[in-house]
């Protein structure tokens, strides 16, 4: 879907890197290296949506590192647009909300540190998700975004003894619900 709207396959690259997670950071030889393309090609990108406001810098020993720019105006705009052409929306209005009482959703993986893999790595908390319902949404969402998602369902004790190897990794929450 951005690829009809944007022409450059790498702004669609750094767009998806720091808009769908907005933690996400990055500086230019890991993204030449993670978009497996030449560091000129990303620093003119890099320069140009810097220049438009979207993306903020700091400079971290050699390194200028790179992050959205959340006060932009169209901040919200963006990653709106980012979120749905990579069906993450759908993830979240069509399964999330159908499954009962969830706890914590949350995708880890490749979306969560902003690369398009086609595997969406769902992770959902909840004693008492409806997984039947789960599994009839799954492959209904996967077949209208184009994307396989996975999806590992824990209960809260579960999630509690797996809680500090999953916090070692980059996740995008989708939702929280404090008890």
């Amino acid at each position: 879907m951005l690829n009809s709207l944007i022409t450059s396959e790498t702004r669609i690259k750094l767009l998806l890197r720091f808009f769908l997670n907005p933690k996400a950071r990055g500086y230019l030889r890991q993204l030449a290296k993670d978009f497996n393309e030449s560091t000129n090609g990303i620093r003119v990108e890099l320069n140009k949506l810097q220049q438009a406001g979207m993306l903020q810098s700091e400079q971290e020993g050699r390194n200028k590192v790179f992050r959205a720019n959340t006060d932009h105006p169209l901040f919200d705009d963006i990653r709106s647009i980012v979120l749905k052409s990579t069906g993450i929306d759908k993830v979240v209005s069509n399964i999330l909300q159908k499954l009962g009482p969830v706890q914590l959703a949350f995708i880890r993986g490749d979306y969560a540190t902003g690369k398009d893999s086609g595997l969406i790595d769902l992770v959902v908390v909840g004693d008492t998700v409806n997984r039947e319902e789960l599994e009839r949404v799954r492959l209904k969402t996967e077949q209208l975004i184009n994307r396989k998602i996975s999806v590992l369902v824990l209960t809260g004790s579960e999630y509690e003894t797996l809680k500090e190897s999953l916090q070692k990794e980059t996740v995008l929450v989708l939702l929280e619900r404090k008890s």
